[in-house]
């Protein structure tokens, strides 16, 4: 196999009719009344809220725009509510500040210096509001994580990753734009540099340490059952760089599992005791 942009490229429309059937059919099977979704102005909460609209309609789509004050952004409030309106979306604004500042000041061990555990803080807040509105109204919570972040666990446990449905996590981040653009999100929002905004001038390529671009190659690699080897040498990198993309997509399993339980009796619900989701 050859990694290079061209196996990365998607048939955007077949694409997209296949994830509106899969919300559509998936949102009906349990119940609900329709999608919750948190707009950040980024590429991806676009898509997952764009697709929600051509699957459900906008008047079964909520979108809540949270930010907080150490890390408010004009410019993606500005692109949420570009994206709501293009989509006819209902939007509420709620700020997490007050919320995120009583728990500082509620917790014994709270560090300021701590950005990480302090960041992951405002991502969960952000989930309870999305849950408040989907017990509320009978909805389900959307998720807005590509495959590029998910395979590499890019994300906060229970935080983004805590969702009902996950409508763009089979497509890298390079695909994500791709739809993107062939759905009508906005130039502007696709080309955008993305980030998690944990903490001020928060980039996310930054942090990971390569580009999507070169992201996306290694871990399609790694999919196709390549070695780190093989990965490294068709791309030109040290090994030492797709090695560490490789650790990072194995020791963060455990975000994409419930958690573990003991195996003990007959059948263990969750694990050899499954069912269909059948609502009565």
């Amino acid at each position: 196999m050859k990694l290079s942009k061209e196996v990365l490229k998607i048939d955007a429309e077949a694409v997209k009719e296949r994830i509106i059937r899969f919300i559509r059919s998936y949102v009906k099977k349990c119940g609900a009344k329709g999608i919750v979704i948190g707009l950040s102005g980024g590429v991806d909460s676009s898509t997952a809220a764009a697709l929600s609209v051509l699957a459900l309609g906008s008047n079964r789509v909520q979108g809540l725009i949270m930010p907080e004050k150490e890390t408010y952004n004009e410019l993606d409030i500005k692109h949420a509510e570009i994206l709501a309106n293009k989509f006819g979306m209902k939007v509420d604004y709620i700020d997490i500040t007050p919320i995120v500042k009583a728990f500082y000041k509620t917790v014994p061990v709270y560090d300021a210096n701590d950005r990480v555990s302090n960041g992951n803080i405002k991502v969960r807040t952000r989930m309870i509001c999305l849950y408040y509105y989907a017990n509320r109204f009978n909805m389900l919570v959307c998720g807005t994580t590509d495959k590029s972040e998910y395979m590499i666990g890019y994300y906060t446990k229970w935080g983004d990753g805590g969702v009902d449905i996950e409508p763009i996590s089979d497509l890298y981040k390079t695909q994500v734009r791709q739809l993107a653009l062939h759905i009508g999100v906005p130039k502007e929002i696709v080309e955008k540099p993305s980030s998690p905004r944990l903490w001020p001038g928060h980039k996310a390529e930054d942090e990971i340490g390569l580009s999507y671009e070169v992201l996306d190659l290694i871990l399609y690699g790694f999919e196709h059952f390549m070695t780190a080897e093989e990965v490294a040498s068709q791309l030109n990198l040290p090994l030492e760089v797709v090695l560490a993309v490789k650790r990072r997509w194995l020791i963060n399993e455990h975000k994409r599992r419930m958690a573990p339980a003991p195996k003990l009796f007959y059948r263990t619900a969750g694990a050899d005791f499954r069912l269909p989701i059948l609502i009565s």
